[in-house]
């Protein structure tokens, strides 16, 4: 799954233009590297948003196409 797309599902990020444009200024890192918004993600990534006061690094636990709201924390670990 594309990582705007995945951003977008788990709710990590509102809208999935905003995680586009997010990935477009490299304020979005996947394993420590700046990712595009087409990076395909895997299961056990590391992803690091670094919006807002206080970045955010999450790491993949599932990959779901539709994730309900109450599910959609499920899909991944906050880390720090």
């Amino acid at each position: 799954m594309r990582l705007d797309k995945y951003l977008k599902i788990t709710r990590l990020i509102k809208r999935r233009t905003v995680a586009n444009e997010a990935c477009d200024a490299q304020k979005v890192s996947v394993n420590g590297k700046p990712a595009r918004a087409s990076y395909d993600v895997k299961l056990g990534d590391i992803i690091e948003i670094s919006m807002g006061q206080k970045p955010l690094k999450v790491k993949v636990l599932a990959i779901n196409e539709y994730a309900k709201k109450e599910d959609a924390a499920l899909g991944y670990e906050v880390i720090e």
